[in-house]
This record gives structure tokens, sequence and C-alpha cells, in this order.
């Protein structure tokens, strides 16, 4: 996809505050398995504690009606420390605002982290305990400065009730072009049913898709490849 794309979300830190943009690969350890030269960043320049992100700003996307599903190569970037930020993809975010809510499938914020699927405020990002809207915690966990390829889907039902999907293309085996999509251990099918029982709250049903990341001091990295978005047309 391209720059024009994406639209930077409201209410999020500003560019000084975490700088975002194009980098070489080179420069941050390298491409992910059949990446090119360039990733994306973001790194913290201040002692702040804030998110900024982007959402998808095409037509029947902003917001589109039904479930998304978004596939990104991510990592937590060699930093300043080893905890103190979380980068997360998130599909049916409620409005343009990091303060909105959404699903979030990110790299909690601790060392060595898990992939967690979230629902609650893009601002909070991925936090390290099993609360705040935690829904599902990978089994294994990742060092940081670890290219993770990670997909979530949203999909919802004529009944109202959204089911979640996690999966993980194994990047050592096959490369971004090429994923073969698996599910990941401890992530389980979530369903996020109309009456709001199982997550304790509504489910999503419509939204904005795309990623960004928390952070809570100097010198946090986060960075993205490949990202790839679809939308749902129908009720499943």
């Amino acid at each position: 996809m391209a720059e024009a794309d994406w639209t930077v979300l409201n209410d999020g830190l500003s560019a000084d505050s975490l700088k975002r943009g194009a980098i070489a690969a080179s420069a941050v350890g390298g491409a992910p398995n059949g990446g090119g030269d360039f990733v994306y960043g973001m790194n913290s320049l201040e002692v702040v504690d804030g998110a900024a992100g982007l959402f998808v700003n095409d037509v029947n996307f902003a917001p589109a009606a039904y479930g998304q599903s978004i596939r990104g190569v991510v990592k937590r970037g060699a930093s300043g420390a080893v905890t103190g930020w979380s980068p997360f993809f998130f599909v049916c975010a409620q409005g343009a605002s990091v303060n909105d809510n959404g699903y979030l499938l990110g790299l909690e914020d601790d060392d060595p982290h898990r992939i967690v699927l979230r629902k609650g405020t893009l601002a909070d990002g991925v936090p390290s305990d099993d609360g705040g809207g935690v829904l599902r915690s990978s089994d294994l966990t990742y060092e940081n400065d670890t290219w993770l390829h990670l997909r979530l889907d949203a999909v919802v039902n004529e009944s109202g009730d959204v089911v979640l999907n996690a999966y993980i293309n194994d990047l050592d085996v096959n490369d971004v072009d090429s994923p073969v999509w698996e599910a990941i251990d401890g992530i389980t099918e979530f369903v996020d049913d109309a009456l709001g029982i199982a997550s304790g709250s509504l489910p999503y049903t419509s939204g904005r898709v795309g990623y960004g990341a928390h952070v809570e001091d100097v010198t946090r990295r986060s960075l993205f490849d490949h990202i790839e978005v679809r939308r749902q047309t129908g009720f499943a």
C-alpha cells in the first residue's frame, strides 16, 4: 500500500515525540525474510507516555461496514531498554483516534514478549499483564529484535457475533510474499458475542484497520513491514 492510503490517528503523540517513517532496513538489523530495502519505523525521541498509529483511509475502509483482516510483519526493535513499548495491529477501531476502542494483535510490553490479542483502547497498546482487556496470549515468548509475521481476522456474523482469529507465518520457512498461515499456540478462536458476555462488553462490528505503537519512555523502537488489509463485504 502507498503512503497516501494511510492517515495518522487523531490525539496521538506528535512526530516530535514519536518519530515515524520509512527507514533503511540495514539500519535496524535487516528486513524480514523476503523483504526489501526499507521498513516502516517508530522511534520515541522524548520521555513520553502515549501512542500513535495510522489507519487505512481508502473508500469502504474508513470505516469498513463489516469486519476486517490485517496481515503484516512487526518487531520490537533494539531499544534503549528491554521494556517500555508495544507495537500492534488493529481492526474494528471505533473511530479515528488513539483513544477509540478496537481489537489489537500485538507484542506485549515484556521481555521476552508474547503475542497478545486484546480488546480496548488503542492508546494503551498491549500491556504486560493479563488485565486490561486481554483476550488471548501466545504460549511461546519471543526475544526483542525478532520479526514476526502476524494476521488478525475479525469476521462479523449476521447474529452480531464477531469471530476473532489470529495466525502466524514462520519466517524461517516462508517469506513475506508466500505466507503459510498457522494458528498461534495459545490464541484460539475468540467469539465476541452479541450479548457482550465473553469479553464483558458489546462487540465491535465495524470500524477502521491499521497499526501503531504505545511507548512509555525514550528510544523505544517499533518496526513494521509488508502490511496488507482486507475487508468483509457482507455478513458471514
